[in-house]
């Protein structure tokens, strides 16, 4: 006999935010597969334990190459539901940064120095696909596209609520531009292709979390006043700040609302701060029943 359960497949599903959806799809009885390079999370990145939580031997920690559709496409057969976790706030290697093998004065030059996406003719990046255009954009293209030949139903992708204070502004706009692409595999698909299951946009806010992340606390405390202070002003603050006066939300709201909103044929576009707030106490409410 077949089974009923509702199959997710998360790309990205290793990090933060990606872990927990997840989780989140665990509890709701699914499964889940998770695609990334490296397979199994890191937990004391993800948990801030070494020990993997119980509710991840209920997950597949797959790897694949997310520019190679042919490392995950049969990962997506039968899948109900996609989710593009992944994506970089740098166009730099900062993981290498922080354990010393790249060059901060290089990294922060290539941050803040030009703009441009592209690579310097003398000096080739070690990645090429690290830019925002490749993260943001054509990788989440690439997913979709597989998840719209496998059938998928909804596919959510993790965009961003606001841009954020001293990053280029091309981190907002090839989110913005992939929302558009998306909605247009949706609606129009090219010749011959097929079409998107229903799109989901998750404008996600500055995430945070005591226990794997205590560092952002005092950040997500300093973005909540600055949200107050700017609902006041009457969002004239959004502009200049973006990310730093928009409510910060805990990754595990976020992630119930990106779960909840996949079971729920009638969401779908563009999620905001306050609909991601309604879906994760909906999707409370009704773990309560």
């Amino acid at each position: 006999m077949a089974s009923t359960a509702k199959k997710l497949v998360v790309f990205g599903g290793n990090g933060f935010l990606g872990s927990r959806i997840c989780k989140f799809g665990v509890q709701r009885g699914w499964e889940v597969t998770s695609i990334s390079r490296s397979g199994v999370p890191r937990w004391e990145a993800v948990t801030g334990s070494r020990i993997a939580p119980a509710w991840s031997r209920r997950v597949s920690w797959e790897r694949a190459d997310i520019f190679e559709p042919e490392t995950y496409t049969p990962l997506l057969r039968g899948a109900n539901y996609a989710v593009h976790s992944m994506g970089i706030l740098l166009e730099v290697d900062y993981k290498g940064i922080l354990s010393g093998q790249d060059s901060p004065l290089a990294g922060l030059r290539k941050v803040f120095g030009g703009g441009s996406a592209a690579p310097s003719t003398s000096a080739p990046p070690k990645n090429p696909h690290l830019t925002y255009e490749a993260m943001n954009r054509d990788s989440t293209m690439l997913a979709a596209k597989a998840a719209a030949d496998s059938g998928v139903d909804a596919f959510a992708y993790i965009s961003a609520s606001a841009a954020a204070p001293m990053l280029p502004s091309r981190y907002l706009s090839t989110k913005r531009e992939t929302e558009q692409l998306l909605t247009a595999a949706a609606t129009t698909p090219a010749a011959g292709e097929n079409p998107l299951g229903r799109p989901l946009f998750v404008r996600a806010p500055f995430l945070y979390d005591a226990s794997s992340r205590p560092f952002t606390l005092p950040i997500a405390a300093a973005a909540g006043a600055g949200s107050i202070v700017n609902r006041f002003t009457g969002g004239a603050l959004t502009g200049l700040l973006g990310a730093m006066v928009t409510k910060p939300l805990k990754a595990d709201e976020v992630a119930e609302a990106v779960v909840e909103a996949l079971s729920n044929d009638s969401v779908s576009g563009i999620l905001e701060v306050p609909q991601l707030v309604e879906l994760a106490n909906r999707a409370w409410r009704e773990g309560m029943l």
